[in-house]
């Protein structure tokens, strides 16, 4: 049966709604302050979540590109991405095993690292989908669509996660204080640690739109040898890059910024449970605040984008991130850039609130608008292979970033210290991004 693009389209916006929620409940607002609770020190929680995340990095860094390459010699996008959907819902359903009386950090980070590596796969092989769903000047728009429907999937699977699941650890009752749904065990944190089975039944959901709607679009080509020949052109990709000088110059900048604003997401939820002494619940709450705003400002983005053209969208938005970045590192329970609060002022937590906000808009922003720009840059006839260079430039200092603030974190003691080359890093790619054209003639 022939399906019509607006139902392609519709489908491919699913995988944002159906993936978004590893990001938003696993990595940033509940999962990872969960951790930190485990752990009992904000210091160690937030080192060991640097070095877990660093090296599924690396995995994805390696592996990214190579994959890339072999999926466009076979046009056989759809079946990597059952393949890595099946680590995204295994990864997710291990995170249960994250008990209080069991907890065994090093098999939790094995299991967030193959969910991650699960989700950052199927994403490579579903943005290389975006140029085949539209003419060349809606491709800002359906981007920053799709990130918004993504953002308010993650928002109403996070709303789900505090109102029926997610329980504090001095009262055992939920954000609006029923006991866990399902008659999950408050004591022994089953409504927090439901986090992972939820994370996978949504995706199991939500991702059948796009596996009814969504299909290869174009047909097979199983000559002999086609693998180690797209590894070649692989090869010959990566040599040429100094000879397209903005596309060398994009996937550099993007490297690092991109890399900043995950270290921002990942640590986000680790960072105010330490610094603030927030609960699973308030973290959650914080990050309700951040996704309505990353929804509205990636729609609104994607209208920029398609004004102004992606790069004067990801140049402000960096600006702006590094700004923030910055007061982030100055907010803390004792004082608030360098203005001394009591120790029950509520002026912390609102300065939070509000970063979280400008986080969650400039975030939204950035990632439609980088993902339009890579759409420019790119060859047409090498698209996965492309997203999955800028894959590499994603993770090529994804895994450094958390390394550093690992490092950082448990050299310096200091959780607000241990963020801090977030700030370089986006000053790196800002800089970068000067290199960028706008509209190169030729795929860069």
């Amino acid at each position: 049966m022939e399906v019509s693009n607006k139902k392609r389209i519709w489908g491919w916006f699913f995988f944002d709604w159906a993936s978004q929620p590893y990001n938003t409940l696993i990595i940033t607002f509940i999962f990872a302050p969960y951790i930190k609770e485990l752990m009992g020190d904000g210091v160690q929680a937030q080192a060991a979540w640097g070095f877990g995340v660093g090296a599924a990095g690396i995995i994805i860094a390696i592996l990214a590109p190579i994959l890339g390459a072999m999926a466009d010699s076979s046009g056989k996008r759809m079946r990597w991405i059952w393949l890595f959907s099946i680590l995204y819902v295994v990864g997710s359903f291990g995170l249960w095993t994250a008990a209080p009386d069991s907890f065994n950090l090093y098999a939790i980070l094995a299991f967030f690292a193959i969910g991650m590596i699960g989700m950052e796969f199927a994403t490579i092989f579903t943005n290389s989908m975006l140029p085949d769903l539209g003419p060349r000047e809606d491709v800002g728009k359906l981007s920053g669509n799709g990130w918004a429907f993504g953002y308010v999937g993650g928002l109403i699977a996070l709303a789900t996660m505090l109102v029926l699941f997610a329980e504090s650890a001095e009262t055992g009752r939920t954000f609006v204080g029923l006991e866990p749904a399902l008659g999950l065990d408050a004591a022994a944190r089953e409504g927090t640690r439901f986090v992972g089975p939820l994370t996978a039944v949504w995706y199991i959901v939500f991702m059948i739109p796009f596996f009814l709607w969504v299909k290869d679009a174009k047909p097979v080509a199983a000559a002999k040898g086609a693998t180690m020949g797209a590894l070649k052109e692989l090869a010959e990709t990566l040599r040429s890059l100094p000879s397209r000088p903005s596309l060398f110059a994009y996937l550099g900048s993007s490297m690092f910024y991109r890399d900043a604003l995950n270290g921002l997401y990942t640590f986000g939820g680790i960072y105010a449970a330490g610094v603030l002494n927030w609960t699973v619940v308030d973290v959650g709450i914080f990050g309700i605040v951040a996704i309505i705003f990353g929804a509205i400002f990636a729609w609104l983005g994607g209208r920029a984008d398609m004004r102004f053209g992606p790069k004067p969208v990801i140049r402000s938005s960096v600006i702006g991130l590094m700004l923030v970045t910055l007061i982030v590192t100055l907010v803390s329970r004792e004082s608030v850039v360098f203005i001394a609060v009591g120790p029950d002022s509520a002026l912390p937590d609102i300065s939070f609130y509000i970063l979280g906000a400008l986080i969650g808009a400039l975030g939204g922003m950035i990632q439609s608008a980088s993902r339009t720009m890579m759409v420019r840059q790119a060859n047409p006839d090498r698209m996965t292979e492309a997203f999955g260079l800028y894959a590499l430039a994603g993770k090529s200092t994804s895994f450094i970033a958390p390394l550093l603030i690992g490092v950082v974190t448990a050299v310096s003691g200091n959780q607000q210290i241990g963020i801090a080359p977030l700030i370089a890093l986006f000053a790196i790619g800002l800089i970068l991004l000067r290199y960028v054209e706008a509209d190169p003639k030729s795929g860069g």
